[in-house]
């Protein structure tokens, strides 16, 4: 009976439980005139549930877990969560989740068996620690939800729960860009601005791919030399009118700003004067683009569409990416598609363009910027408690970031793609 107590009053049973203190004095609820013990213990274990569940009946649900999945992505991802991870968690769903645990009822899940299912995940699996780390993330959400929110079930059997420590989780390999493989990429693509452009934007920031290929003109404020990180771009389905939309960062510590140093800044200057150039030869063949509110599929989330624009309409304003193609069509983060293609099988690089974002950390951290400053820069929010508390970040730090960066970086063929010459002009 745990915390209910049942005893016979004359020919009838009562149950009673304490309750939370009133001016410190103990309270308790009482029922009496049941006709046996067990409808006084069945009747008192429901009041006590009701009680500790703030006056709410709460209620076992029988609902299948597969089913239950269905219902959080419907009713909680959709609604809370960005398109990107939504679709990231759709799958884990429909491909890890459902197929070994769908079956079982939601309130029939305990630790033991899940962590039996993530132990049997590892073994069966060689993916990186951090894939798996998405698989738990989608485990625990769910179960919180289920709790904490909908009050499907009354314990969480995952707050405890952990990857387990096996040398069959490898740790996912970064790849450290060295100055001849920059080098050796910038000269392959001397002739493609755009890519060799975002190339260095993210060397030298350690941006994320989304949020350079959202950079506007108007996030760069070539006065104060800051970089503006406000958006990030992703793409949906194509349909007649594309598919790229623009959203916040993947954090709400991404909404940064970024100190350019020398370099950089020689190096976005002459990119968009050489750009101005080419839309003055292009005149009004140039492509030009607007954003279109549009709600998602739910109609819950407003979401920002990159539209091109049609020319017999007048549009209020115009979205002027950094990076599109000669003739100005924008292509989001596909700039980086066939260039990377050529760096991985004729250069033999096995890297991709996010590893620039691990290397330009790896290189300032070893040239002696403190570790604050670098998750500032990066838009990290969350490094280890020691750090938080006893590193401080100022504006002053994250300047010196890119003033060392520019000495560390120093490179002939940087500065021969970086004056981006108005003499050389390769029509797309």
């Amino acid at each position: 009976m745990g915390n209910v107590c049942v005893i016979k009053r004359g020919s009838v049973y009562q149950y009673s439980f304490d309750v939370g203190k009133i001016s410190g004095k103990r309270k308790r609820i009482t029922k009496s005139g049941f006709k046996t013990k067990n409808e006084a213990v069945i009747n008192g274990n429901k009041a006590y549930n009701e009680y500790i569940n703030a006056g709410q009946p709460f209620k076992e649900n029988n609902i299948s877990f597969s089913d239950y999945l269905d219902y959080w992505l419907e009713n909680y991802c959709r609604v809370n969560l960005k398109y990107n991870t939504i679709e990231k968690y759709q799958y884990i769903v429909n491909k890890y989740l459902k197929p070994e645990l769908g079956i079982y009822k939601l309130n029939s899940l305990t630790s033991v068996k899940l962590n039996s299912f993530l132990v049997e995940m590892c073994q069966k699996h060689n993916f990186s620690r951090s894939y798996f780390s998405n698989i738990l993330k989608v485990l625990k959400g769910s179960f919180r939800e289920a709790c904490n929110t909908y009050g499907f079930i009354k314990y969480n059997p995952t707050i405890t729960l952990r990857l387990p420590k096996t040398k069959l989780i490898k740790n996912e390999i970064k790849h450290v860009y060295t100055d001849e493989e920059i080098n050796k990429i910038l000269k392959r693509f001397e002739n493609d601005d755009a890519f060799t452009c975002s190339f260095l934007v993210a060397c030298y920031t350690g941006m994320r791919t989304g949020e350079v290929y959202a950079l506007t003109w108007d996030d760069i404020d070539f006065e104060n030399k800051i970089i503006n990180v406000r958006h990030s771009v992703y793409d949906k389905p194509k349909d007649e009118k594309g598919r790229w939309y623009i959203g916040t960062p993947k954090t709400l510590n991404g909404i940064r700003q970024i100190y350019m140093g020398d370099k950089l800044y020689t190096i976005l200057k002459n990119y968009r004067l050489k750009q101005n150039k080419i839309k003055i030869s292009y005149g009004k063949q140039y492509k030009k683009y607007h954003l279109e509110e549009v709600l998602n599929d739910f109609g819950n989330m407003v979401e920002q569409r990159i539209v091109a624009n049609n020319d017999d309409v007048v549009y209020y304003k115009n979205i002027n990416f950094v990076f599109t193609k000669y003739d100005g069509t924008y292509v989001g983060t596909d700039i980086t598609k066939y260039p990377f293609k050529v760096i991985h099988d004729e250069l033999g690089i096995k890297a991709r363009f996010y590893d620039l974002r691990g290397s330009y950390a790896t290189r300032i951290l070893n040239n002696g910027i403190e570790i604050r400053d670098v998750a500032d820069i990066l838009g990290h929010g969350n490094i280890e408690t020691t750090e938080n508390y006893y590193i401080s970040s100022t504006s002053a730090g994250r300047k010196n970031a890119n003033v060392v960066f520019d000495k560390i970086m120093q490179s002939d063929v940087i500065d021969e793609i970086s004056a981006y010459s108005w003499g050389k002009i390769y029509k797309t």
